[in-house]
């Protein structure tokens, strides 16, 4: 299949699954937070597919073969799967939430909430633009190296940093303070891809072992 075309069909149903999640536990499609965050969100993805399109397809492809599927070793399998439920389970309990009123969250925080989480995307394509390896699934490709400028002096995952922070904000956007302790369970489940890649890339990646001792923190500056 034409890589463009899959990259199409992939943002469609994930939008399509996105939306059903909120609409339908919603029982409503006057939920005025869930169309703006899928605005911000389908538009933030539009971007950055279109700039991987335009200067780096190899990417490009490898983020379109994502999800637990494509991952080559069980153990990320089974954190994808986690990752995915927990995902969706967060927009699930939103849309409750509004059907059911159970927060009441400002307007105008939901919608600073929404520039967070263009500003987490902004994040994960200045990583995407300062690596090109950074892939759905954990491998090392021939001729691959260890990036260590721009957002990767900073964190050592830059990208689950932006993903964190879109994350974190989500709930919040959508309207819900009942769907923000999900967050906790996606960050444990990043955490554990953490230290299942860094272990994986230690053992094969030259020079990441070095790396690693020179920018000390994982995910955020300070604390870990």
């Amino acid at each position: 299949m034409n890589l463009i075309v899959q990259a199409i069909l992939g943002f469609a149903f994930l939008m399509l699954v996105m939306g059903a999640a909120l609409f339908i536990s919603a029982g409503s499609m006057h939920y005025w937070q869930a169309w703006v965050y899928l605005a911000v969100f389908g538009g933030c993805t539009i971007l950055i597919t279109n700039y991987l399109a335009l200067y780096d397809r190899e990417l490009l492809a490898g983020r379109v073969q994502a999800g637990p599927v494509a991952e080559t070793r069980p153990v990320q399998r089974v954190i994808q799967s986690l990752a995915s439920l927990f995902f969706i389970t967060l927009f699930i309990v939103s849309g409750l939430d509004f059907r059911l009123s159970w927060s009441h969250v400002p307007p105008a925080l939901s919608l600073t909430s929404d520039v967070f989480v263009a500003f987490g995307f902004l994040i994960v394509f200045l990583t995407f633009r300062e690596n090109t390896y950074t892939r759905s699934t954990i491998e090392v490709s021939a001729n691959q190296r260890v990036i260590t400028t721009g957002p990767y002096s900073v964190v050592r995952h830059p990208m689950y940093a932006g993903a964190m922070l879109l994350l974190l904000f989500t709930p919040v956007a959508l309207g819900s303070w009942v769907a923000l302790p999900l967050v906790v369970p996606l960050a444990l489940v990043i955490a554990a891809r953490i230290r299942d890649e860094e272990a994986f890339l230690s053992a094969n990646l030259d020079g990441y072992v070095e790396y690693c001792r020179k920018v000390r923190y994982r995910l955020v500056p300070y604390i870990w």
